[in-house]
């Protein structure tokens, strides 16, 4: 019978620890002086236990209240997001039929003056034209006035004869 030589020594070796869980991996710790002073050299100390079921299932349902929690609030970002772009819909349309509004009374109000604007230019031309009139009718008076002051003056010497 050949025995191992920790074995004929009377010491006895723990059984391996199971193979982690699929997904799960371990990290074997690293030897202290500590974790290797209980433990006979060549052999390992015993892996952590997995995380039982309960525990599982807690950081699960933990997992799913976030979850629930994260997408109401982006469902509730998106509500108010959708309101205010009805908002500023709304108001740039209410806006776009005021725009309207004040660019039609604009022009409105543009060709009443341009039409009141023709108007004054029309009147001024006529009398520029009745004041080119007026110019010969004042270059008349003028000599007339000439013509008077003479006569008065000859009809002054005239009564002053003796």
């Amino acid at each position: 019978m050949d025995m191992e030589p920790a074995a004929a020594a009377g010491e006895f070796r723990d059984p391996p620890p199971p193979p982690p869980p699929e997904g799960l991996s371990t990290v074997e710790p690293l030897p202290s002086s500590s974790a290797t002073a209980g433990v006979a050299p060549g052999t390992q100390a015993p892996a952590p236990a997995p995380p039982g079921a309960r525990e599982v299932a807690a950081a699960m349902e933990a997992v799913e209240r976030d979850a629930a929690a994260i997408a109401e609030s982006y469902a509730s970002l998106f509500a108010s997001l959708r309101v205010a772009l009805s908002n500023v819909t709304s108001t740039s349309a209410e806006n776009m039929e005021c725009l309207g509004d004040v660019v039609g009374r604009l022009q409105e109000s543009a060709l009443e003056a341009s039409s009141k604007g023709n108007k004054y230019i029309n009147s001024c031309l006529r009398l520029n034209e009745e004041m080119r009139g007026l110019e010969s009718l004042a270059m008349q008076l003028k000599i007339l006035r000439k013509n008077v002051d003479s006569l008065d003056l000859v009809v002054s010497q005239l009564l002053r004869l003796p």
